[in-house]
């Protein structure tokens, strides 16, 4: 029994009732995404710690970015899937946000050992203090700071990632950048006296 190009109707042999067409785009579709989370997985997770300040936090929110990413794979490999992926990401930790106005930064020893080869966050050595200065900024701040400081993403990727205008960015990071001077100056002057 075949079908009018001499493919069977059912299928192929091995798998009846199921056609070759329906079979290999999916496979496709889940090597191409197994690849991305092989080369950007460590990368969102750090992203975000760096959001939220909990590493079992940033798990669950980079598990369900997965998700979400997988299930619109298609819209996501259509423009930049990193791109795609961390505008869920922050969207998911705005949800979290409005419950919530500040966050609180976990200790130190929740971020991250490396940092990625893809210029990913940079070596911290002290990651208390980092982790200080971060919670002392606004949600919209450190997402802002992360994205175009420990990300390198220039202004025009962040207000596309946050859906801001780049003159909200520059603001918005300039901002930041002030409330973390004020805070990382005298630790710096700390260190040297010591």
């Amino acid at each position: 029994m075949t079908g009018s190009e001499g493919v069977p109707a059912s299928g192929s042999a091995d798998e009846p009732g199921v056609a070759p067409a329906a079979i290999e785009p999916h496979g496709g579709r889940d090597a191409e995404f197994t690849a991305f989370v092989e080369l950007h997985g460590d990368a969102l997770g750090r992203t975000a710690w760096l959001l939220c300040g909990d590493a079992h936090r940033a798990e669950e929110l980079v598990q369900e970015t997965l998700v979400r990413t997988y299930v619109h794979w298609h819209r996501a490999r259509a423009g930049e899937p990193l791109a795609y992926a961390r505008r869920v990401l922050a969207n998911l930790r705005i949800d979290t946000w409005r419950a919530r106005r500040r966050e609180t930064l976990r200790g130190p020893e929740t971020m991250p050992e490396r940092a990625s080869d893809d210029g990913g966050a940079a070596v911290v050595e002290d990651r208390a203090v980092l982790a200080a200065a971060l919670a002392r900024l606004t949600p919209r701040q450190r997402r802002a700071v992360v994205l175009r400081y420990f990300l390198g993403l220039p202004e025009a990727d962040v207000a596309r990632d946050l859906r801001v205008s780049v003159g909200t960015v520059k603001s918005t990071t300039s901002r930041a950048l002030a409330v973390l001077r004020g805070h990382l100056e005298p630790e710096r002057e700390a260190g040297r006296t010591s």
